[in-house]
């Protein structure tokens, strides 16, 4: 998984960019995650609640993007991604959802959020 963190001069906003299959990730950092520090130490608080076998899962809900965890994997998807599992497609033909849905192992996920509240903070 690759990424870039980016500032736009002109705007003076800030985005993630993420390699493919990974982008919903780098949308819900920028948009959902945001400069949001109190969100920050909330999710951190519940992934070592996690990696301590505390509980099995917790979700956070987004305006756009949900954010899911447990103790080995996060996801981020689309609030909307379960209306795409009811149509069905050709056998040759599947729905593209890189752009929706993303995975990532828990602790690469807690490095990522880490790096993005650096980057925040330098910026």
């Amino acid at each position: 998984m690759e990424y870039d963190f980016l500032r736009n001069t002109i705007t003076d906003t800030v985005f993630a960019r993420f390699s493919m299959d990974h982008e919903a990730l780098g949308f819900w950092l920028s948009e959902e995650l945001a400069d949001n520090s109190e969100l920050y130490v909330e999710i951190c608080q519940q992934i070592e609640r996690l990696q301590n076998g505390q509980g099995n899962e917790w979700r956070l809900v987004g305006k756009a993007l949900s954010l899911e965890l447990d103790s080995e994997q996060a996801r981020i998807f689309a609030n909307d991604i379960e209306d795409n599992d009811d149509q069905e497609l050709d056998e040759s033909m599947s729905f593209y959802d890189g752009e929706s849905e993303a995975f990532c192992g828990l602790e690469d996920f807690y490095e990522v959020i880490v790096n993005w509240r650096r980057f925040l903070d330098e910026n």
